[in-house]
């Protein structure tokens, strides 16, 4: 167990490389307590499957593997990690998500090791390990089968609708780190102020004059990556009514993603998703309900987690912010919403590109909407709610930072939609099912 423990802490400290924004010893914490939890469905197998035995003793590690991610979910890092993001592309396998979530890829990878580990130690020669790898195989044959049989037989067949979404230009040097830390501080000069109002100025001109030239081009969706357009708070209300102008002028529906400053608060930022109706109506305001920890949370006013919706002429329209998406419970709210299509700006970097974005595409499979993820610093990408993807646009392969997508207008009702983390409970009923069995099995009169 001491070498299992290193050699996991060596291993999530290379998979989260860069990714995990933790300064300091604090990485380090984090990557000893990861490794400790990593070895949990390790060492229950390690007590258990040699009393239990047989088909039962091979169920101890996929259940806990499966539960620990289910309840991992809930924590500040949502699923990240989950085993299942391994399988990103293999959609066959990956419509099983619509059924069971996330867990039941997670089942189906923890359990074959399970039983390939059985059939070693026991041998070839053993029935009860025969007897559990051809049904270990013919069960992933038969989900592959059945996935295959979705994808072929049952084909997104709804109407398209071009959305356009873009990423700011850099076409003026933002403010210094100086400049900043003195608006953090409350202690910002007027010189201060003109400056940001400047470059902010530059920088929402420039979106709202490509917002107007997309929807020119036909797009009759516009939005724009995560806080893409700065703003202070007592200027938003006018940046809104332009976008508004913008929207009703030109027909289409507009998202504006601000990060709008707001000076008098503690902490002082609105990361949101204001969304604008064809009509110049504001439909919905969203607030990122989970901001990454660490800077991002200390400095971000955190949203109520409540998705909005608006019935459009191009379907039920819902929107989340960047990290929101790696929270399978929060998005289930999509598919309790009946949404056809989720906006996503986000706002990403080199290290977590294009991996964070593939995670997302996970949400459009399990709650069977179309989703939309623009990503500056990283992979902008389309999915339909079967998991194709339909556009893509990596923010260091262009110059341009725009991305065309053709978006089925119509979702979907999955089973995980309806249903929910089932999957999860039963996989945690069944470990403690296994728990109470070794109890008895060795407590047992003799």
């Amino acid at each position: 167990m001491p070498l299992a423990y290193l050699a996991a802490a060596l291993a999530i400290g290379f998979q989260l490389r860069g990714m995990v924004p933790i300064p300091g010893a604090g990485y380090y914490v984090f990557l000893g307590f990861s490794a400790m939890e990593f070895l949990v469905p390790y060492a229950l197998d390690k007590w258990l499957h040699v009393n239990l035995g047989g088909l039962a003793g091979t169920l101890v590690f996929p259940t806990a593997w499966s539960a620990l991610e289910y309840l991992n979910c809930f924590g500040p890092y949502g699923s990240w990690g989950a085993a299942a993001y391994s399988q990103y592309g293999n959609l066959a396998l990956d419509q099983l998500v619509s059924v069971t979530g996330l867990w039941g890829i997670a089942f189906l990878i923890a359990w074959f090791a399970a039983v390939s580990n059985a059939l070693w130690q026991a041998g070839w020669s053993s029935p009860p390990a025969r007897r559990a790898a051809g049904l270990r195989l013919a069960i992933i044959l038969v989900i592959i089968l059945l996935g295959g049989a979705r994808l072929a037989l049952f084909p997104v067949r709804a109407r398209a609708v071009r959305i356009a979404s873009l990423s700011k230009h850099d076409l003026v040097s933002a403010p210094d780190d100086a400049t900043w830390n003195r608006l953090l501080e409350k202690r910002a000069t007027g010189k201060d102020l003109v400056a940001v109002r400047r470059w902010s100025a530059e920088v929402n001109n420039d979106l709202l004059r490509r917002a107007e030239q997309e929807a020119q081009a036909g797009a009759k969706i516009v939005f724009w990556g995560e806080a893409n357009a700065p703003v202070f708070k007592e200027d938003e209300a006018a940046l809104i009514e332009r976008g508004s102008a913008v929207a009703r002028n030109n027909g289409i529906y507009l998202g504006m993603a601000l990060g709008v400053w707001n000076r008098e608060n503690d902490p002082p930022l609105e990361n949101k998703l204001v969304f604008v109706n064809a009509d110049g109506s504001i439909a919905w305001q969203f607030h990122k309900a989970h901001p990454v920890p660490g800077a991002e949370a200390a400095l971000q006013v955190r949203g109520d987690g409540k998705l909005r919706r608006a019935d459009t002429a191009f379907g039920r329209i819902t929107g989340v912010i960047c990290f929101d998406a790696d929270f399978p419970q929060l998005l289930s709210q999509a598919g309790a919403l009946g949404a056809d299509i989720v906006l996503d700006p986000s706002n990403d970097w080199r290290a977590i590109d294009p991996w964070h974005t593939q995670m997302a595409s996970f949400r459009a499979i399990e709650q069977g909407v179309n989703l939309v993820r623009h990503t500056s610093n990283g992979l902008s990408a389309a999915y339909d709610y079967q998991g194709h993807q339909l556009s893509a646009m990596d923010h260091y392969q262009t110059s341009e930072y725009a991305m065309v997508s053709e978006v089925p207008t119509r979702g979907v009702r999955t089973i995980y939609s309806r249903l929910g983390d089932w999957f999860a409970w039963l996989c945690l009923a069944t470990l403690l099912l296994l728990l109470g069995k070794y109890w008895r099995n060795r407590f047992a009169p003799r």
